[in-house]
């Protein structure tokens, strides 16, 4: 029989060999293999997709792109009958929308898209997303409309809902977009993003969207009736307020921007030569809309005519003494939040935006 000490020096002996066997590498030693987490593939979960290359190609559906972008009066015109089909649909089913961003830049100058933009922007509540996503996702809508020469056409648009809608966080950043209205005849399309309070017990009357932008209640309800591309239309409260927090007071003021000039007269944004397709695209992709607004000529015109040009842009009208300040709810909608009443009458958003001017 072996004595314990003799035992005991076998089992020092493995112990030791076995550590110099999975001794650590050195800092310098590269492993045979990355581990499996590095070698894995991120998977996007990016959902609509467009053809890409330059500013205007990201503006497609890929799925209705026709391999080319659109000319310049094509552009204006689908996009003209995009919002207001979008606007009439909206309006006839009850579910309450409204115009943002550039879009609403564009009404804020003359009731019209800009000239230069490539889409649309509208915006609706969480509550009024979820609704769409259960009871409209992937719904074709007919359209009738005039042409310019006064012949009637017939168009239609597809509303589809991101299956991320629902996510109210940015995430990777590939879903910030929650539904579109897309022309299914050459895929040009409205962006149409959720507003949600995402932490009502810390930050109660902050909504926000999945972009970073964020607006107080008050500067959002009650929404004002308007019209845009000759369609009534619904604008934020504090339409003035919410533009010059995303493009600055100079947004309302400058005449001239992208090659195109503001004519008072005409109440129009006028190319000052003939517009060639793509040619501001990289210049848009650089700086960005509210950036080449602060590079653009200094040509702001005096501030008396500013107020009194802004007097006459402004189409809005008031909520009325003694009259609720909520829509007429339908019953094919819902959830679709109604505007917060007010016991007293706010100061109008114009007049603030003259004081600030």
């Amino acid at each position: 029989m072996r004595s314990p000490s003799f035992m005991g020096a076998i089992a020092t002996t493995f112990i030791l060999l076995n550590s110099f066997a999975h001794a650590s590498r050195r800092p310098n030693e590269k492993p045979a293999a990355p581990p499996l987490r590095a070698r894995d593939e991120r998977v996007s979960t990016k959902y609509f997709f467009e053809p890409g290359g330059n500013y205007a190609l990201e503006h497609y559906d890929i799925r209705y792109f026709r391999g080319h972008a659109v000319t310049e009066e094509e552009k204006q015109e689908t996009l003209r009958h995009l919002v207001r089909s979008y606007l009439i649909t909206f309006r006839e089913r009850n579910i309450e929308t409204w115009i943002a961003h550039g879009t609403l830049l564009g009404w804020w100058w003359n009731g019209k898209a800009l000239p230069w933009d490539w889409d649309l922007d509208t915006q609706v509540s969480s509550t009024t997303l979820a609704w769409l996503a259960e009871n409209l996702n992937m719904t074709t809508h007919r359209y009738t409309g005039q042409a310019e020469d006064g012949s009637p056409f017939v168009r239609e648009y597809l509303l589809d809902v991101n299956p991320w809608s629902w996510e109210r966080v940015r995430g990777d950043g590939m879903n910030v977009i929650d539904a579109r209205w897309i022309d299914k005849t050459n895929g040009l399309f409205i962006d149409i993003t959720g507003l949600a309070e995402v932490n009502p017990s810390a930050h109660p009357g902050i909504w926000s969207c999945k972009n970073y932008h964020r607006y107080h209640t008050r500067e959002l309800y009650p929404l004002r009736e308007t019209e845009f591309e000759g369609v009534p239309a619904l604008v934020p409260y504090s339409f003035d307020k919410v533009l010059m927090d995303e493009y600055g007071p100079r947004a309302l003021t400058k005449t001239l921007y992208m090659g195109h000039r503001w004519n008072p007269g005409k109440k129009e944004w006028i190319p000052e030569k003939p517009i060639l397709i793509h040619e501001v695209d990289q210049k848009q992709k650089a700086q960005g809309q509210p950036q080449a607004q602060e590079q653009a000529q200094r040509q702001a015109q005096p501030g008396a005519q500013a107020q009194a040009q802004a007097l006459d842009q402004a189409k809005t009208q008031e909520p009325k003494q003694g009259q609720p300040q909520t829509q007429e709810q339908k019953q094919d909608h819902p959830h679709m939040p109604r505007s917060i009443q007010s016991n007293a009458q706010p100061k109008a958003g114009l007049w603030n935006l003259l004081h600030v001017l």
